[in-house]
Order: structure tokens, then sequence, then C-alpha cells
């Protein structure tokens, strides 16, 4: 079971640069973070002539997120019913993998939160804590697969010239401790569990010429700690940023082997 998370920025812009890297890597469900579109305008019909069922939470010109899978999924929520937000930056619904085994799968765009003395930092922090409340009543006995783009890089390894960042926005210790409440619920980080002390890195600022390779890893995959003993593969796809206009994020993807 292949599951990848890429925050497109755009999909009006990026839809064939995804549809390419579906065809290519074939994953059973990617999650999209910041489509930019409303529900109207997203291409459910492109999807739908390349074999694929999609799900959508957006609005227009900031936002949204998706759920693109080989199979239909089942209990598809929009958002999270405790936290009441106009913004569009949650989508789950439950995969079944052949084995019978059932997943449930969430795309999430956390907030940037911009500065930490702003009230978009507030916000980032309010709705963290209505993430981790939501995931604590996720207890059906569903595994939760928690993918997007955090804007966290979780330690040191996870961005470029660490100390200068000091603590700033994306690497504050508020940010970095919720990042750890929700591995505390039982998760853990698919792409750190593999790759230990790899310095890999999943955004890069558009301002700064990618080969210089000043990025971030702030995007993640987390998967139930029950699931750690399947887990095969844990990567970052970079070669998206050779393309033309890329996003200034890569996909992340993990590999689940059940048949072992």
């Amino acid at each position: 079971m292949k599951i990848a998370s890429w925050n497109v920025n755009s999909l009006k812009v990026r839809l064939p640069q995804v549809l390419d890297w579906i065809n290519i890597n074939q994953p059973d469900v990617i999650c999209l973070q910041e489509t930019k579109q409303n529900n109207d305008s997203f291409p459910h019909d492109v999807f739908d002539k390349n074999g694929l069922f999609s799900y959508h939470n957006g609005q227009n010109t900031y936002n949204g997120v998706a759920l693109i899978s080989k199979k239909k999924l089942t209990d598809v929520q929009l958002g999270m019913p405790n936290f009441n937000d106009e913004q569009k930056r949650l989508i789950s619904g439950t995969f079944t993998h052949d084995s019978g085994c059932k997943h449930r799968v969430i795309s999430a765009y956390v907030p940037n939160g911009q500065s930490l003395d702003s009230e978009k930092f507030e916000y980032k922090i309010k709705w963290l804590e209505s993430l981790l409340l939501w995931l604590q009543n996720k207890n059906d006995g569903i595994n939760n697969i928690l993918t997007g783009d955090f804007n966290i890089a979780p330690t040191e390894l996870d961005c470029y010239e660490s100390k200068s960042w000091g603590g700033k926005i994306l690497t504050s210790p508020q940010e970095r401790e919720y990042f750890n409440k929700i591995l505390n619920l039982g998760f853990i980080d698919s792409f750190r569990e593999i790759n230990c002390d790899s310095v890999k890195f999943s955004w890069w600022d558009y301002r700064i010429p990618f080969k210089r390779n000043l990025g971030m890893r702030i995007d993640h995959i987390l998967l139930p700690e029950k699931l750690l003993p399947f887990l095969a593969k844990a990567y970052i796809d970079n070669t998206t940023r050779a393309l033309e206009r890329p996003s200034d994020h890569a996909p992340v993807i993990a590999e689940l082997n059940f048949n072992s």
C-alpha cells in the first residue's frame, strides 16, 4: 500500500504534473494540499477519466485539501466538527485494503502561523489543539494515517542552518511540542523511522535557487505505531522540483507491505 502527500500550491497550475506523477508512481491514495480551488471547479471529471476517485474540501484562491484514490473511499468527512473554521484545511476518508484492513487517510494543511507574535500564530495553535482533540476521538479501531503539510520542522535535522532559525516560525518549541503531542497519541514519523539521521527536505523557498538545497522537512506522513512492522519505505521525491513551474513542495511517500 502506497500513500503519498503533496502540497501542490495550486492544482489548476499543477494538474498535469499531478496526473503524470500518479501515473508513474501509482499511489493507492495521494493527499493534496493547497489546491486553491472551490469544490465546484475541482476537476473530478479528469480524475474520473483516469480511473481515480477524488474528494475535495476547498475554497477559492487559498487552502484546499483533497484525497485521490484508486478505490472508492467511505466515511468521507470535510473539516473537523469540533472546530468551526471557514478555512478548508482538512479532509479524511476510509480506504479498505485488499486484506480487509481499514485505514482512515487524512489530508491536512496546517496553518503557517506567519510569525510567533501574530494572530495567525494563535490561530495555528488553536487549529493544532483542535486536531489533537479530533484525533483523540477517532478511536474506533480504524487506523488513522495523518498526512500533509504540517508547517512544522520537527527537529534540527529538518531545516537547513538550524542554528539560524533559532526557534522562529515552523521551528519554535511550541510548534514542535504540538508535533510531539500528536506522536504521543500513538503515531510514528514514517520518514524518520526509515531514514534515521538523514537530512532531506520537502519544501524550498522559491526565492532561493533549488540547487542550494536550503529547505525544510515540513511535509509528513504519520502512521499508527502498530503499522511500523509493515513500513517498507519512506522517502521524498524531490525530482518534481526540476519540472517547469513546480510546486515549492515535493511529494512525500510511505510504502506499507502487508504481504510479508
